[in-house]
């Protein structure tokens, strides 16, 4: 999903002062002459050449006029230790970071391709992070916390029992962000969206193959992005509906992987876009929870998305569809849906056990978002 850059660190780099002491050495320079040609105290120049005092600016100018050697290459050096030095500090930082590391679904997010594979012993645990800190794009585990664990303020949770693995979500999150970040997509326009409604609903009989790439470009349309982001352990999350940087984003788990909820998942998310454009609101959301929502807002968007897949004429028909599989079948056609949602919704309303062998109409989907 992301590449990850690894950073090199030798195991040692010697400060720029080696350097110029082998070029003294070159040129039979002691140190009282270097600082007099230079100007500078002799407690200076065992300070450079110990590594505790930095070459500045000025001091590159003046080793180039006295050693003839260009001041970028003195800048350089001193950067280059500088910031070797700084990445020693940070590792041994990074050891108090540890335990907020391992709040995380790492091996989940290993098979994901957002963090380094391994074995996750404590050592190899350590080295995370690093990457850690890079993929959430912040500098410290406090500062995940002031951009990610304060996101739950503006949570909306479907099922706020098992929607409290805070560090999974944001997790979840955030690989749908980075996604987000590639996008370009127009401006909002609730009409262009509700337009594309019929359009969308016609894929729920298309092959699982067009369906990511098409549904994705009838958002894109409308100014809606839309990404698939495998589900994340303990996030218990199908879908959510959110604002990033002005845009909405709907974003996916394939969570289950079946049509009727993928469906029933979809237009939750679009009917939370059209009904509900709070734009600080992140709509957490769990197809099964169904009927056990009390929350007005999603008890909407579940409205919505029962009233696009099956509209009120189909709706009132259903339960006069015979429980066979010819009798679900031509109900289907007629419907232009596909059977798997129909006994989906026959599940939710009663009328078929979760259960029943004509489950084996639902259709299992691998879906990506573009072709």
């Amino acid at each position: 999903m992301t590449e990850l850059t690894l950073l090199y660190l030798p195991t040692e780099v010697s400060p720029p002062g080696d350097t110029l002491r082998d070029l003294m050495d070159e040129r039979e320079l002691t140190q009282a002459e270097l600082s007099r040609r230079l100007g500078r105290p002799t407690q200076a120049i065992n300070e450079i050449l110990a590594g505790k005092k930095e070459i500045t600016e000025d001091t590159a100018i003046e080793l180039e006029r006295v050693l003839q050697v260009p001041a970028h290459f003195w800048l350089t050096r001193e950067a280059q230790y500088r910031e070797y030095l700084a990445r020693l500090r940070a590792i041994q930082t990074n050891l108090s970071a540890v335990p907020w590391v391992q709040k995380f679904p790492l091996k989940a997010m290993q098979q994901a391709g957002v963090l380094p594979t391994g074995r996750l012993t404590a050592k190899f645990v350590e080295t995370l992070v690093e990457p850690m800190l890079s993929f959430f794009g912040v500098a410290s585990p406090e500062g995940w916390a002031a951009q990610y664990d304060q996101l739950q303020v503006q949570f909306r949770r479907a099922k706020p029992d098992a929607q409290t693995d805070v560090a999974a979500i944001t997790a979840w999150l955030r690989m749908g962000e980075i996604q987000a970040q590639q996008r370009e997509v127009p401006v909002f326009d609730a009409a262009t969206l509700e337009r594309n409604l019929p359009a969308m609903r016609a894929l729920t009989v298309a092959d699982a193959a067009s369906i990511g790439p098409e549904l994705t470009r009838l958002c894109q349309q409308a100014g809606v992005v839309l990404v698939f982001v495998p589900a994340l352990q303990g996030t218990h999350v199908s879908g959510v509906a959110r604002w990033l940087h002005g845009k909405p984003l709907v974003q996916l788990s394939l969570l289950g992987k079946w049509n009727d909820l993928f469906w029933f998942s979809f237009f939750h998310e679009i009917g939370h876009i059209l009904k509900h454009p709070a734009k600080r609101a992140v709509y957490l959301d769990d197809a099964s929870s169904g009927a056990q929502t009390i929350a007005p807002e999603e008890l909407e968007a579940n409205r919505f998305a029962s009233e696009v897949l099956l509209p009120a004429p189909w709706a009132n028909a259903l339960q006069q569809v015979p429980l066979t599989e010819n009798g679900i079948q031509a109900f289907a056609n007629q419907a232009q849906l596909h059977p798997g949602i129909v006994v989906g919704h026959l599940q939710h309303h009663g009328h078929l056990s979760w259960a029943h062998p004509l489950a084996r109409l639902k259709t299992r989907y691998d879906i990506q978002s573009q072709a």
